[in-house]
């Protein structure tokens, strides 16, 4: 099912949990739901500038968001203002839930990077994952965050997004 109108877009609001805990709402445009992958458009939602070091996430940079029902990680494609391509930012986290107008993503600590060019990938807070405690309290989860991760990175070192994200 689409999620566009020819009135105006859908609105959803983006809720990603961790721990337990709300770590950030923040508004988004439904670009798409076709009962699988649900893919939303909104603008940078951190305060202000954060620097990773690799990549700069900044006011104006817009994320193309994927999230998918039936797997464990989510794919964000991130441009800057003029259109650039600066990258994918992937985040391991349990399967998304859509009901009504609010997506709940649960962030399960890893997280992958890939450069628009494909030549930094980058495998990202594996020593948060560790000391979550995910392999004891859910060891089913943490072996598929675990998979999933493994799953980003052979897409991105075979730069493969562009098939998974068409």
């Amino acid at each position: 099912m689409s999620a566009n109108s020819a009135d105006e877009p859908a609105a959803v609001e983006v809720v990603l949990v961790k721990a337990g805990r709300t770590k950030i709402r923040y508004p988004a445009e439904l670009l798409a739901d076709d009962g699988t992958r649900i893919t939303v458009r909104a603008p940078w939602a951190g305060e202000g500038a954060r620097d990773f070091g690799f990549v700069r996430f900044e006011p104006g940079d817009v994320f193309t968001e994927h999230y998918w029902r039936d797997r464990w990680y989510s794919v964000k494609e991130v441009r800057a203002p003029d259109g650039t391509l600066k990258g994918h930012y992937c985040d391991v986290t349990r399967p998304a839930t859509r009901t009504g107008t609010e997506l709940v993503v649960e962030d399960l600590d890893l997280d992958l990077w890939c450069s628009a060019d494909g030549t930094d990938v980058r495998r990202l807070d594996e020593d948060e994952f560790a000391a979550s405690g995910l392999t004891t309290a859910d060891p089913r989860a943490a072996a598929a965050a675990v998979a999933a991760l493994d799953e980003l990175e052979t897409l991105a070192r075979t730069n493969a997004f562009d098939t998974l994200l068409a």
